[in-house]
């Protein structure tokens, strides 16, 4: 199929299945109404936009760049890069943010309309203000179109549950009440039910963070399991070509939403565990117009870059809030470690079993997205946002890297630092050229310090808030 007209994409891309998902996701406590017709899995999913080939010259374009976005920012997942991005773009293009008023919407609770700062109800999609709304949330439908229109570009990134798991250890040790009783990750996972408890100070940090993130209700019954989730469609490890350093990862494959009637209750007899998890697959599918895979990160920017109508320049920079490795890479010579590490990361993905049947879902629908962009075509594109990112990173930053935090003295630069993990940050190369160093600090901006800054450019700054660490919520 080629690519699409301007005018025929749009007619596509918003059809009435966001309605439906809306009609039927509805939580009450631990009890779940589905008020609607079966789930329609919106067509355009699959199909890309433009004949966009990436080059280092301009790009002719044959679409118009989408500029109503929701972005769930997701924990411990990449998503402070996208937000980066993000911040960026509308930042430039002079886009209104949907902002909180300090630095998440209410989190852990689920998301609500009034916690946006400037926020009135309008009656149509045409009279709503906000651009973007990209801030953590726990996702919530029903109040996220109170603020943006239904036919904005809904997306979102996931992380393989095992690195989630251990990133998520350090970070909110001290936060979770599982965790911080732990005297290891491996310890946890050998015997989580030692240490977690269901609705614990901080505990949807310790068992399927991605699930609750994305605001979908649990099963009733949550006992801890020794197996994976059982699959239709096992996976099948397979090894990236374009060695980005990912190691083993998961062979490509295509799913189809369950199409069937829903019944009126997930309490319901004929509602059991694999239907539930496909149930709320189905209800992200008619949702999100694409879902980012952490592992394959440069890939998903050239898939959003496509599906946005963006330029490449619009989503190469730098990574944010990634925490400083402390563990040494195992080597083949070690076995004993590497069969360590293989058996904590099976019991991560079974301890996290929810999170582990939305990350397989989402990365075999991310390899059919692909598998339809090209891989030759996807390869280029990828090599030229290394290749920019690269080069801003030699132009823009001490080092052409990422630093420890005990270099960083610029407080506008200094990420926020929290957990027993160290965050690095960026410092500046000098002698910068107004405009380099203009750019260079756009990309080397830490999200809580951008916020700031959109939030002094929204509002008056005598009402917007300074960042203080000391009562800042963790990013």
């Amino acid at each position: 199929m080629g690519p699409l007209s301007p005018a025929r994409t749009m007619r596509l891309w918003r059809p009435r299945s966001l309605g439906v998902a809306l009609g039927v996701f509805m939580t009450i406590g631990f009890g779940l109404q589905l008020l609607g017709g079966p789930f329609q899995r919106r067509l355009p999913v699959l199909q890309l936009r433009q004949s966009w080939i990436p080059s280092l010259g301009p790009t002719m374009k044959s679409c118009l760049p989408r500029q109503r976005l929701v972005f769930l920012k997701t924990h411990k997942s990449g998503s402070s890069s996208v937000l980066s991005l993000l911040h960026r773009y509308g930042d430039q293009q002079g886009l209104r943010f949907a902002l909180p008023a300090h630095y998440q919407f209410g989190y852990p609770k689920l998301f609500q309309a009034s916690k946006v700062k400037g926020y009135h109800p309008q009656s149509s999609d045409t009279k709503k203000p906000f651009h973007i709304l990209c801030h953590h949330m726990r996702f919530n439908l029903k109040e996220v179109l109170q603020v943006m229109p239904s036919d904005s570009f809904f997306f979102s990134i996931v992380r393989d549950p095992a690195a989630l798991a251990r990133s998520a250890f350090s970070y909110y040790k001290s936060t979770s009440s599982a965790f911080r009783k732990a005297p290891s990750l491996a310890a946890f996972l050998s015997n989580p039910q030692a240490f977690y408890r269901p609705g614990g100070r901080g505990n949807h940090y310790a068992r399927n963070l991605l699930w609750f993130d994305f605001g979908l209700p649990f099963p009733p019954e949550r006992r801890v399991s020794s197996h994976l989730p059982r699959d239709p469609n096992p996976l099948q490890l397979h090894i990236v070509p374009s060695g980005a350093g990912l190691g083993t990862l998961f062979q490509p494959m295509s799913t189809v939403a369950n199409n069937n009637a829903q019944p009126a209750s997930f309490a319901s007899s004929d509602f059991g565990p694999s239907s539930f998890i496909q149930w709320g697959l189905a209800w992200l599918d008619s949702v999100f117009d694409l879902v980012m895979v952490a592992e394959y990160f440069d890939e998903s920017l050239v898939l959003l870059a496509d599906a946005l109508c963006w330029g490449l320049d619009d989503v190469v920079g730098f990574m944010h809030n990634a925490q400083a490795r402390s563990e040494q890479r195992l080597s083949a010579a070690n076995k004993s470690v590497a069969n360590e590490e293989q058996q904590l990361t099976a019991r991560a993905r079974a301890w996290n079993n929810l999170d582990w049947a939305l990350y397989t879902h989402f990365n075999r629908s991310l390899w059919a997205r692909i598998e339809q962009y090209g891989h030759s075509r996807l390869q280029r594109a990828v090599a030229e946002i290394r290749a920019r990112r690269e080069a801003l990173a030699k132009r823009c930053l001490m080092g052409g890297e990422a630093l420890d935090p005990k270099y960083i003295t610029d407080v506008r630069l200094r990420p926020f630092q929290f957990g027993s993990a160290k965050v690095l940050g960026y410092v500046l190369q000098s002698g910068l050229s107004q405009k380099e160093q203009e750019e260079c600090e756009r990309l080397a901006t830490p999200e809580l310090q951008y916020k700031d800054k959109l939030d002094a450019k929204q509002f008056s700054p005598t009402v917007s808030l300074p960042l203080k660490t000391s009562r800042t919520l963790p990013p």
